[in-house]
């Protein structure tokens, strides 16, 4: 069985597509798939399928060996497609929308805190950062501010590829201390943030984002937690 094609690393913005049912591995495997598998903090999209005899509500997505993707279907013993299906894949929009959002915006909080990232997670309205950070910061203000001001500036936000021969001899890349950008594909995927002179960020990254920095909206920092004795959890929320 070949691999699935990753429509969401394409265009990010796409919200249906057609689709051919390749399997059933605890979950419908398609030879393409709109739907984000979970990884990376990111949660795996949902939304529905449809064919000629049915449709199926998808309540995730999630990477099988051998570079599969399996949607999961909402509830137990509900009909599948059958195997050689052609159906129309659909995503529920806006909560894929507000998690691009997000990981654009945590990319952008990665920037203004510059330490070394020990965790993550992104949520439709409210995602966090976990950093090697002995000290909480001084000033939430400031850093809100200049968190905003990265966002209103409106960077294109682009994907680049290079080789993992590449990405081993620019480590300065890896901002995440806990999670290594996966291998073996013998490409890695870089999500860049301003270009030229302008550009603030760069890293490795397989979840989908935004096209340009002033679709993120105002930000607001929430909590700052403090776990461990050199690590602080902090907090992050869209405002609309």
């Amino acid at each position: 069985m070949s691999e699935t094609r990753p429509l969401f690393l394409e265009d990010a913005y796409l919200r249906q597509a057609p689709g051919v049912v390749m399997a059933h591995e605890d979950g419908v495997v398609l030879d393409r798939s709109l739907f984000y598998a979970t990884g990376g903090g990111q949660p795996g999209d949902t939304g529905w399928l449809s064919w000629d005899a049915g449709r199926l509500q998808i309540a995730g997505a999630e990477k099988r060996p051998g570079g599969c993707i399996a949607l999961i279907p909402a509830g137990a013993g509900v009909a599948l497609p059958p195997l050689g299906a052609q159906v129309v894949q659909g995503i529920d929009w806006d909560r894929r929308y507000a998690h691009m959002r997000m990981h654009s915006a945590l990319h952008l909080l990665s920037v203004v805190i510059p330490l070394p990232v020990t965790g993550g997670s992104v949520g439709a309205e409210k995602s966090r950062v976990d950093f090697a950070m002995p000290e909480a910061p001084a000033d939430r203000e400031a850093l809100c501010a200049a968190l905003n001001d990265l966002a209103a500036r409106d960077l294109p936000v682009t994907q680049d590829w290079i080789t993992e021969e590449e990405l081993d001899a620019n480590p300065g890349l890896v901002k995440t201390m806990s999670v290594s950008p996966p291998r073996g594909a013998g490409r890695i995927r870089l999500i860049r943030i301003g270009q030229g002179e302008a550009q603030v960020d760069l890293q490795p990254c397989g979840g989908t984002h935004v096209a340009r920095t002033g679709e993120i909206g105002q930000l607001r920092l929430g909590k700052i937690e403090k776990k461990g004795r050199l690590n602080r959890r902090v907090y992050l929320h869209l405002e609309g």
